[in-house]
């Protein structure tokens, strides 16, 4: 039977990319010390590795596929096949931002600033060609963790870091002064299983659920009643992919109206439609768009 290797990414990405597989359709069962979950499809073998180490094993061929960050491919110079992005995270579906942040009441305004300063971080490489192309001299440093730390300790006089929500580094009254790049989960592929047919379709086929899956994310399916001098008004109002879908019910002058909409709005278009004639209205929520 044809299987194939992938990784899954383990810390604050592992919890949220297991709840996107069992909504694209996958359900996998980590285990407590175990780096080899088990998962619904015997066509499938996971191992859960950290993101930064994800497209070396990629790369060479100890995995088939993967996901991690667009952060740890740059960082690592990775030639593997990038499937797809996959904008999610620990918290939310935005990209996440490595930035450049120094203590709240340091002199360092501007990157001119850092010449000849300490700079800590975990992504090394990608800081070192940055600061190359803007021709500024730094001493860069791998941070082990805990980095923010270590602008307070007075063991840096500056960090990269990763951030979502500047949470952490407003705890630590650290100050902003530029954003590196933005970053995002992607789902990469060996080039070698890429040219294998089977394989490139199966990997291809979870590309396709996982993005449906992020598709319908906060987008909820409406279904309503709708008399047939009421329709026009009612399918007026609603937005919709392509058009809504409208079909007669069984000998009435009546039809069933079904559209799906942004779970943002829902609050406000469900009274007017209930207003404008529309009856029997479900709301119902969407695993996947494709």
């Amino acid at each position: 039977m044809n299987q194939l290797k992938l990784g899954l990414p383990k810390g604050s990405l592992e919890k949220a990319t297991i709840e996107l597989f069992e909504k694209a359709g996958w359900l996998i069962k980590p285990a407590s010390r175990n780096y080899f979950p088990k998962i619904d499809d015997a066509e499938l073998d996971c191992s859960i590795c950290r993101p930064q180490e994800m497209s070396r094993y990629v790369e060479s061929g100890m995995l088939d596929a993967g996901i991690t960050g667009k952060d740890w491919t740059m960082e690592n110079l990775s030639d593997a096949v990038l499937v797809c992005d996959l904008i999610y995270s620990k918290v939310s579906r935005r990209p996440t931002r490595w930035i450049i942040a120094v203590a709240g009441d340091s002199e360092i305004k501007t990157l001119a600033d850092l010449e000849g300063k300490k700079i800590s971080t975990e992504l090394v490489n990608v800081t070192r060609r940055f600061f190359k192309e803007k021709n500024i001299n730094v001493d860069i440093e791998f941070s082990w963790g805990a980095t923010e730390a270590k602008v307070v300790a007075g063991l840096a006089d500056a960090i990269v870091e990763v951030t979502e929500t500047e949470s952490t580094i407003r705890a630590h009254g650290l100050r902003i002064i530029h954003e590196l790049m933005e970053s995002n989960t992607q789902f990469i592929a060996n080039k070698e299983s890429w040219k294998d047919p089977w394989k490139r379709e199966k990997i291809e086929n979870i590309a396709m659920l996982l993005q449906g899956a992020l598709r319908a994310d906060r987008i909820v399916g409406l279904k309503m009643n709708v008399a047939s001098d009421k329709l026009e008004t009612i399918v007026d109002l609603l937005p919709s992919i392509n058009a809504p879908t409208v079909a007669s019910l069984y000998n009435q002058d009546w039809y069933s109206v079904e559209t799906v909409v942004s779970e943002d709005i829902v609050r406000d278009l469900i009274p007017r439609l209930k207003k404008e004639g529309a009856e029997g209205i479900i709301e119902y929520t969407l695993n996947k768009v494709i």
